[in-house]
């Protein structure tokens, strides 16, 4: 055989490796691109954005109007618009009841709790709820009036018209910011930068603050966009700001510090030291004194650190007044159940805003309050809608040193319910704006400070005022909101009944 025929041979099988190498290759490549292709149609689905209006107007905290009108009421933020893109004081539109700082500094003014977030501000809020739920992408509101009071904006997973409640409910801020002054009282479409969630809502909540604002602010409606499908983060919204890492921190410490709210802190866990440092050298009273300036999470992340600050944390003169408003979203039956020992000396309590959708029970708010209900003084319950006559019967019982009682909003308390408000002999300022209380309480009542709505017809005003000019024999303040009778009438009888009245709203 020629030597050169073992060489062409060994040529053409390496020719033919390459040539097999070189198919497969392809066809890998081939294979991966269209592996990619299909990959990224599936994590980048093609979803139709979805455009609705609120369907309903689930709950709110105050509305300038009465409640048998739809005038400045919350009601108009359902449905398309009314109003804009026009400007101007329209009755169609939806007002929150104050606006500016008076009611802060009148003479009647409350004084505000301490340990209050400096985050948290909102004084009113609106739920609202829309037809499909979606992952939010935006969020307009349509302000007609005196813009810039909208201060948080709020996602929720529970479905309103589900028939299947949920186990837990979330609350997630999409966004935040410090109230800010807006030039000029014309309409806009405020459109703020919203983060992602990851479940789908159809319940929205705004919270407002109109502190700095010259008059009302006017809400004609609110727009939710959203898609079905969970979107995925692109390539353009992967730029990080470092304002927003902050934002995220404090939130997930936020959610830290209150779930430990629902957890008994052990004791034993907590790690021996020999010494304390130099808080062995500082007074009791002096550490009592740092701490009193922490939140309610700062001191429940500080109390698992040792056994000295645990002391200290727990301490019931720490929770002489406590304000879990700003917490509404996460306190339920475990959180009160775990504070009881620490209240037990409490005086001002704030659970406005709390316990709604079966966060707070009857039983659990009552158990709470035969534990530490005897030294309370203040007790601020604003738009709890858990609240029912036992309720009210349980704050009759254990509350006997009881001076200010806020029920305002709480429209699930039946009438007869309020009769047991006349047995707290102590009780001085009583505000019971939007409730269904009967004229016949106020004849009972000897107040300094009392706050009523009265949505009945004229009809009925003679029993009011027979009722008022009782209860208001020593008052100092009275606040008639939307009574629904001449201004004067009202008056003429206040004036009669107490000459010493500095104060008196009618709207």
């Amino acid at each position: 055989m020629s030597p050169v025929f073992p060489m062409l041979t060994v040529l053409s099988m390496f020719y033919y490796m390459c040539l097999r190498r070189r198919a497969r290759t392809a066809t890998r490549g081939e294979m991966n691109s269209r592996r990619a292709i299909e990959s990224n149609t599936r994590a980048l689905p093609i979803n139709v954005e979805i455009v609705q209006y609120a369907k309903e107007v689930l709950d709110f905290s105050s509305h300038y109007g009465s409640e048998n009108s739809m005038s400045y009421t919350m009601w108009n933020l359902a449905g398309i618009p009314n109003v804009y893109p026009s400007s101007g004081d329209f009755t169609q539109t939806a007002v929150f009841r104050t606006y500016g700082t008076w009611w802060d500094h009148c003479p009647s003014a409350r004084l505000p709790f301490k340990r209050t977030p400096s985050t948290f501000c909102s004084q009113d809020y609106v739920e609202l709820a829309f037809e499909e739920p979606v992952y939010p992408t935006a969020v307009h509101i349509l302000e007609t009036y005196h813009p810039g009071a909208v201060v948080r904006i709020l996602a929720c997973s529970a479905n309103p018209y589900s028939q299947n409640p949920p186990a837990e409910v979330r609350w997630e801020i999409l966004w935040s910011e410090a109230p800010t002054k807006v030039n000029g009282p014309q309409a806009r479409q405020f459109t703020p930068c919203i983060k992602q969630i990851n479940f789908p809502t159809n319940l929205i909540r705004l919270e407002v603050n109109s502190s700095l604002l010259d008059y009302y602010t006017e809400l004609d409606a609110v727009v939710l966009h959203g898609v079905k499908e969970r979107p995925v983060l692109s390539l353009k919204t992967s730029m990080i700001d470092m304002n927003d890492i902050d934002e995220e921190e404090d939130e997930e410490k936020f959610a830290c510090g209150m779930d430990t709210l629902n957890k008994q802190f052990s004791i034993v866990t907590l790690r021996e030291w020999p010494t304390n440092g130099y808080f062995d050298k500082l007074p009791y009273e002096l550490i009592q004194l740092i701490l009193s300036h922490l939140t309610v999470p700062d001191l429940c992340r500080l109390a698992q650190t040792c056994k000295l600050l645990y002391q200290h944390c727990c301490d019931p003169l720490q929770y002489i007044h406590l304000s879990l408003q700003p917490y509404w979203a996460r306190i339920n039956d475990t959180s009160l159940e775990y504070l009881q020992s620490r209240c037990t000396l409490i005086q001002w309590l704030n659970l406005s805003w709390t316990g709604n959708r079966g966060a707070i029970s009857v039983s659990g708010f009552s158990r709470f309050l035969k534990v530490c209900g005897s030294e309370l003084v203040r007790l601020e319950l604003s738009c709890g809608h858990f609240l029912n006559e036992t309720c009210l019967e349980v704050i009759t019982e254990m509350c006997p040193n009881l001076q200010e009682l806020n029920l305002s909003s709480c429209d699930k308390i039946p009438p007869q319910a309020f009769n047991h408000i006349a047995k707290v002999g102590s009780l001085k300022r009583l505000i019971l704006y939007r409730t269904k209380v009967e004229a016949g309480l106020a004849c009972c009542l000897i107040l300094l400070h009392f706050s009523i709505s009265c949505p009945m017809g004229n009809e009925r005003i003679g029993q009011w005022c027979v009722g008022i000019c009782r209860a208001a024999q020593n008052a100092i303040q009275s606040d008639l909101h939307k009574a629904n009778s001449p201004a004067q009438y009202f008056e003429l009888l206040l004036g009669a009944a107490a000459p010493q009245l500095g104060q008196l709203c009618h709207d």
